[in-house]
């Protein structure tokens, strides 16, 4: 009878880090699929994640036949539809997680909080808890804007390199929600070096007229996050802004540590 290590495959071969090492290589070449836009060869893949190409083959074909991984016409690799439900619920559970310290927010700051992903080129809202006050901001949980118009927007596109961020708006277009919208590309550039140089961005009466919003990114989120606060201009002033800040930037940290501790613990 042949050892165990013997008739051990690949598929069920151990990782270094205790687990299933085909399964890490495989959620590897999915995150950089990801990172690369969604679409890749073969060759792309094993030269970004070092395997050789006969490894790679093998687990994508059985992503392929998962359906997480499509093969394209041009014989290249992308994102599969089956990915779509995966990451709305995980959408969900994020917000579900954020939202103790969303209403941390509310009790500190008196405004509504908010927490937004990167959704591809939009930004997309998946918690809110509302503000006490009878005069309050509201978003739906689900709503999708564009990110140059947002204090979240440009939270979470202060590290992107330029000409990312200079693909992204021409993609996108930059609409006027109001007189006061960013609506160039120089522009919005400038207000990334000013959320880089103070650790916060702000939506000065850019998104509605008459609403500031003070925005902030998780640090070191599996997913790039942002949390913010958002109410009238008249509460929500620049003397505001500096107790405001703070506390932002305090719960940030304190939900980039409660998501580590649930990605460490596998979701328990």
């Amino acid at each position: 009878m042949p050892t165990s290590s013997a008739s051990t495959t690949e598929a069920a071969k151990p990782a270094a880090s205790g687990g299933v090492q085909s399964l890490e290589r495989a959620f590897d070449l999915l995150e950089r699929m990801a990172d690369a836009g969604g679409e890749v060869g073969l060759s792309e893949l094993s030269a970004s994640s070092g395997l050789p190409l006969p490894t790679i083959h093998r687990l994508m074909r059985t992503l392929v036949a998962c359906g997480y991984v499509r093969q394209q016409p041009n014989r290249r690799y992308a994102l599969g539809p089956r990915l779509i439900r995966l990451g709305e619920s995980a959408s969900r559970l994020l917000g579900t997680w954020a939202r103790p310290y969303l209403a941390r927010l509310v009790e500190e700051t008196g405004e509504t909080a908010n927490m937004a992903l990167l959704d591809g080129d939009e930004i997309v809202y998946v918690a809110q808890v509302p503000s006490k006050h009878s005069m309050r901001m509201f978003t739906e949980v689900g709503r999708r804007v564009l990110p140059h118009s947002t204090g979240v927007g440009k939270a979470l596109l202060a590290h992107t390199p330029a000409e990312e961020v200079r693909a992204l708006l021409a993609r996108t277009g930059m609409p006027a929600a109001t007189e006061k919208t960013i609506t160039t590309p120089d522009g919005f550039l400038d207000a990334l070096v000013a959320v880089r140089e103070t650790g916060y961005a702000v939506d000065d009466n850019e998104q509605e007229i008459g609403v500031r919003c003070l925005a902030v990114s998780v640090p070191d989120s599996p997913t790039a996050a942002a949390i913010s606060i958002s109410g009238p201009a008249g509460r929500v002033t620049e003397a505001a802004t500096e107790k405001i800040v703070p506390i932002l930037q305090e719960v940030a940290r304190e939900l980039s540590a409660a998501l580590a501790n649930t990605t460490a613990n596998g979701g328990a």
